[in-house]
C-alpha cells in the first residue's frame, strides 16, 4: 500500500483507512495464532497493530509522502484498531 500510495493519489487517500485496516487485521491474526486470555490477547492485538502502522507510516515518511508528526499519532491509532481487532478477534476465535 506504501508504494502504490506513493504513485497513486487515490490509494493515498486511503492511506488512514487502509493503515488501520491492515492494523485491525494483524489484531486479529495475533489472537487467532495466540488464542490467549482476554488481556494477552488485547495486548497482543495493540502492539501487533502498533508495530503494523509503525512500519507502513515510516516508509511513508522517508518516502516524503506523509509528515513525521504523523508517526505519533497513526501509529496511536494503529495500536487502538489493533487491541479492537484482537477483542474482535477473541469473540471469533474461541
Amino acid at each position: 500500500m506504501v508504494v502504490a500510495g506513493h504513485y497513486s493519489a487515490e490509494v493515498q487517500g486511503l492511506f488512514a483507512v487502509g493503515g488501520m485496516g491492515f492494523s485491525l487485521i494483524a489484531g486479529l491474526v495475533f489472537v487467532w495464532l495466540a488464542r490467549a486470555g482476554w488481556r494477552s490477547d488485547l495486548l497482543g492485538g495493540a502492539l501487533s497493530g502498533g508495530a503494523c502502522g509503525l512500519l507502513g507510516i515510516a516508509a511513508s515518511v522517508v518516502l516524503g509522502d506523509v509528515p513525521a508528526a504523523l508517526l505519533a499519532f497513526g501509529t496511536l491509532a494503529s495500536v487502538i484498531t489493533g487491541a479492537i481487532g484482537g477483542g474482535i478477534g477473541k469473540l471469533v476465535f474461541r
